[in-house]
């Protein structure tokens, strides 16, 4: 669970700034999205594909050019 601890003499926009990062590396907004609504199974499993095969592209067209 994310947490930012303040001394007396922090400035709170640099700890809500590392909040903020923690909070996103740890997924915690996506997680909250996702969960909205429900999605069933299949819905699920073709993003999960269709993610794979963006991923997939990209990594093709970075080896292309690079």
């Amino acid at each position: 669970m994310p947490g930012v601890y303040l001394d007396e003499n922090d400035n709170f926009d640099i700890a809500l700034r590392r909040f903020k990062k923690q909070v996103e590396k740890a997924g915690i907004l996506s997680e909250l999205k996702k969960r909205q609504h429900y999605e069933k199974p299949s819905v699920q499993h073709k993003k999960k594909k269709a993610a794979a095969k963006k991923r997939l592209a990209k990594k093709q067209r970075k080896v292309r050019m690079g």
